[in-house]
């Protein structure tokens, strides 16, 4: 199926790689990070980066999904150079089926589940592996034609080579299958589908991947698949397999992925680039301080830098890394970000007054409120207090306020009532934000209107 111009345009066009989810649901840590990798990898060498819907599954495979995946993808910044969907590749999948058939992999089995189920069982308990022992090609035709006289329709199955399987893991090191210790594939169901293990082949064949890097849960399907490049006359292409993430417990993150949607990340707050740079450098010595941005990680992504261990994915590491990545941003960063929020009138001085003091970009809603709006003082201040605060609003310096305003304003209430430290400050902050805890109030004071100042300190 490869011609030697296919040929010639794969070696000349260097590294390329892609992204195969299947839009049955909306995309979660675990796949985010594969799409990082290989979108990463690309980038750093200059390759290309195709994003390729796997939606053969036409029961659970929805639009909604898929645009929830571009969504999503777009949102963290992840661009593709091509953009492929399987269902629209039925006749390349038809065309490999017939290949295989001539050639003789490929045959037909007519054993329902529950047979196979059974003869599983059995070689198990004489402690043999769960191998398909290739009954159905000994069948003859009569005995095919009989079945299907019965209505059974065949499953269709790739016959393995007796070779050792090997290949040279970029994430694992070499790595070597027995023959005895693989069973044919089924690659075509009972009502003609075509199943993952030939559509992924033959869609990373004909679109001249490179490299394929995923999860090592696919260790055994690279083992067939090795062979089934062969068999279709495609160049075969190297492999990563990563470890899988688990949680901050150490136990598997599959049972709680309602929980690790990117949608749900998103909502809750956290910066989509805090989100690529922890999942870039999980598993890897580097624990990232949200200084870097895209150009950055990919400048110095490294996949020989990740470790053999499983990585934990931990969201209260997410979380403080995502707070890094704010108390980094420029106003120029979030400025339309906050007016899409219908956040108003927060303008670079309010910006870089507080965001170290918000974790969140929706938490400025507050400071917003403490420049403009009303405050409540608290109820808790004592009646030294409140004369204190009379007279603090006596000797607030004139309009307009600006950033030394703070400084004039309590070194002459130093000097009239001999308050300092904590007593000569934090009735002032309570009064004027609410809080106990906040920003400088030197470059805050100016941001609050005069009148709303004196309003708050005398109630």
């Amino acid at each position: 199926m490869m011609t030697p111009k296919g040929i010639k345009a794969m070696l000349d066009g260097g590294v390329k790689v892609r992204f195969a989810p299947s839009p049955t649901g909306r995309l979660h840590v675990g796949n985010l990070r594969t799409a990082l990798m290989n979108w990463l990898f690309a980038r750093h060498h200059g390759g290309q980066f195709l994003l390729r819907m796997d939606d053969t599954d036409t029961e659970r495979s929805k639009m909604e999904y898929e645009r929830g995946i571009v969504e999503d993808l777009k949102w963290l910044g992840v661009d593709w150079d091509d953009f492929a969907r399987q269902s629209a590749r039925n006749d390349r999948y038809d065309r490999a089926t017939e290949i295989l058939r001539n050639s003789g992999r490929l045959y037909p089995c007519y054993e329902t589940p529950e047979e196979l189920e059974l003869k599983r069982k059995i070689q198990l308990g004489q402690g043999k592996p769960p191998v398909y022992d290739r009954a159905a090609l000994d069948m003859t035709p009569e005995e095919q034609a009989a079945l299907a006289q019965q209505g059974r329709k065949p499953h269709w199955r790739f016959k393995l080579l007796e070779e050792a399987v090997e290949w040279d893991d970029l994430g694992r090191g070499p790595v070597r299958f027995e023959a005895g210790h693989l069973s044919d594939p089924v690659l075509i169901r009972e009502d003609g589908r075509p199943l993952y293990t030939l559509t992924s082949v033959v869609d990373d064949g004909e679109m001249f991947i490179t490299h394929v890097m995923r999860g090592e849960d696919h260790v055994v399907n690279t083992a067939v698949q090795v062979q089934l490049f062969r068999a279709l006359d495609f160049p075969v292409p190297s492999f990563a397999h990563m470890p899988l993430m688990v949680g901050a417990d150490g136990k598997g993150l599959s049972k709680r992925v309602g929980s690790l949607g990117i949608g749900d990340l998103r909502e809750a707050g956290i910066e989509g680039l805090a989100l690529v740079a922890y999942l870039a450098h999980l598993g890897t010595p580097i624990a990232p301080d949200g200084s870097s941005d895209m150009a950055d990680l990919i400048r110095h992504f490294d996949l020989s830098s990740f470790g053999r261990a499983s990585p934990r994915y931990d969201t209260a590491e997410l979380e403080a890394l995502s707070t890094k990545v704010i108390h980094r941003l420029p106003f120029s960063q979030v400025q339309q970000r906050l007016q899409s929020s219908g956040i108003e009138d927060v303008d670079q001085t309010l910006w870089l007054a507080v965001r170290e003091n918000i974790e969140t970009l929706d938490d400025i809603r507050n400071w917003v409120k403490i420049a403009n709006g009303d405050v409540e003082r608290p109820v808790d201040l004592v009646d030294d207090d409140l004369a204190y605060l009379k007279t603090a609003a006596d000797l607030l310096p004139e309009a307009p306020l600006d950033d030394t305003s703070w400084k004039t304003w309590t070194t002459a209430l130093k000097e009239e009532t001999g308050r300092k430290g904590k007593q000569l400050f934090m009735p002032l902050r309570l009064s004027l934000t609410g809080l106990s805890h906040g920003p400088d109030m030197g470059p805050l004071l100016p941001l609050i209107d005069r009148d709303r100042i004196v309003e708050r300190l005398v109630g």
